[in-house]
């Protein structure tokens, strides 16, 4: 991990952990790598082909080639800038410290030593004990701030946050060839804000910008993201502060919370409130590792069980393969296979939600996210108008994902059928379908037990309604129409 303290104030050593950041670091690299490489941690495996899902921060003059970014919560849109605002309450002495950290694109490339001594670049060399192959791997990154509360008071402050180009040559002597790494510069900038409120309450804010134009609107997506931050996410911590949660803050800073503005990213409190982890990737207040966890397995959304076990049912030449893609989905393979029964035994899922025997049901409302928890919202009852049509749970839709800024896979639903299973409302305001594929042979047990694909209204089309519902105007739809 390189570290790279940032102009301002030189971060003091630190024998222990007094902001909290290194108890943070395994949700932190989960989310660092969600999505780097997905199972079954393959080259040629068609997911694979299209990474870097989440908070992608490119070039402004490549994002925008198509017109200025929506503006949201979610980290998953590409996007040149990325926006955090919490509250903390702090004494006056108080000092924040923030960190930025993200992936930087690098491109492995194995070339072979020709009869003439020069080199070639080619898609795979072979060893007697292992193959290389030509991919894009990722270096992780992160710079820090220390700054004083008052000293931030009196103006913002701007940091640079990028890295340096460089490139590495590895010899592969039993390959007959070579592995040179690369990496392009990455051009960004954070600067932090903040604002009294009311008594020991502050308003701050983390803005991280890619200001490299060393790509134009005409550039492929490849080209963008080797100076492109990705999976960025901030932490924010220090002394003599205490964070509040925005999705369920105390009654005295509720209306503060409501004003927040976060974009691409979102802050929760961490270590018992004592930091921030702000993660485009929306996480529970608390977040954290369940402790079953042998390791990451580069997509903290599944099970640990099911990918396990689905990596141990590779084949050897499979196997092969993945080891030859990455260093990581290698490390991933060795624990898989070395994972002693006992710890195996563990990953068969985890009670703790249930309450003592005899204990009554407490007198409080659901949370914000189950059925009946927030106000007014209904995902099984809730409609959403789209082209003029109500769509609800029960209608019919056709697919048609966005090119960009939507997650690769729903990429290869594009032109299929789906029925709609619930209408979500976000906590940015924004609208998301939950639906089942028409022609997914497990559509029926990915209903029984809630594993839906979600897409924003504008990403489908109707062709019949909602059971007993007409169209805005009165008429009724037929399907197909």
């Amino acid at each position: 991990m390189t570290s790279t303290p940032a102009p301002g104030r030189a971060a003091p050593a630190r024998p222990a952990d007094p902001n909290g950041f290194e108890r943070l670091r395994p949700v932190a690299d989960a989310v660092l790598y969600e999505g780097y490489l997905l199972y079954p941690y393959r080259r040629s495996s068609a997911k694979n082909r299209v990474r870097w899902q989440f908070g992608v921060l490119a070039p402004r003059p490549w994002v925008e080639a198509d017109g200025p970014v929506a503006e949201t919560v979610a980290g998953s849109a590409e996007s040149w800038y990325q926006q955090t605002e919490c509250l903390a309450e702090a004494a006056p002495d108080a000092v924040l410290h923030v960190r930025v950290r993200y992936l930087q694109v690098q491109q492995k490339s194995v070339q072979r030593c020709t009869a003439d001594g020069r080199y070639e670049p080619v898609e795979s060399l072979h060893a007697p004990d292992a193959v290389h192959l030509s991919f894009e791997e990722a270096v992780p990154r992160e710079s820090d701030l220390v700054l004083p509360l008052a000293e931030l008071l009196a103006g913002d402050r701007t940091f640079q946050v990028g890295a340096p180009g460089g490139e590495q040559t590895e010899e592969l002597p039993d390959a007959n060839g070579r592995a040179v790494r690369r990496c392009h510069p990455v051009e960004a900038r954070t600067t932090v804000h903040a604002e009294p409120l009311d008594g020991r309450l502050y308003r701050l804010r983390v803005r991280t910008e890619n200001t490299g134009r060393q790509v134009g609107p005409g550039a492929t997506r490849e080209e963008a993201l080797r100076h492109t931050l990705v999976a960025t996410h901030t932490f924010l911590g220090g002394s003599g502060l205490s964070f509040l949660s925005l999705t369920d803050p105390p009654e005295r800073a509720a209306e503060h919370a409501r004003a927040c503005r976060n974009l691409h990213t979102y802050p929760v409190p961490a270590d018992a409130d004592r930091a921030v982890l702000s993660s485009p990737i929306i996480l529970p207040d608390q977040p954290r590792i369940a402790p079953e966890s042998p390791g990451d397995l580069h997509d903290a959304g599944e099970i640990d069980e099911i990918l396990s076990l689905r990596t141990m049912l590779l084949t050897d030449e499979e196997k092969r393969e993945a080891r030859a893609t990455d260093r990581r989905a290698a490390e991933i393979l060795d624990r898989v296979d070395t994972m002693p029964p006992e710890v195996f035994t563990r990953l068969h899922g985890a009670i703790r939600s249930l309450r003592p025997a005899g204990r009554p049901e407490p007198a409080t409302r659901a949370p914000w996210w189950e059925e009946g928890g927030d106000d007014g919202l209904s995902p099984a009852t809730d409609r959403v108008l789209v082209d003029g049509v109500a769509v609800a749970r029960g209608s019919r839709v056709e697919l048609r994902p966005h090119g960009r800024g939507s997650d690769a896979q729903d990429m290869f639903l594009a032109g299929r059928t789906a029925e709609v299973a619930a209408v979500f409302h976000d906590v940015d305001g924004s609208v998301h379908l939950a639906v089942t594929v028409d022609d997914d042979p497990g559509a029926e047990l990915h209903g029984w037990y809630g594993r839906y694909r979600y897409f924003r209204p504008d990403e489908v089309r109707p062709f019949g309604t909602a059971p007993d519902e007409k169209r805005s105007d009165g008429r009724h739809r037929t399907p197909g129409a």
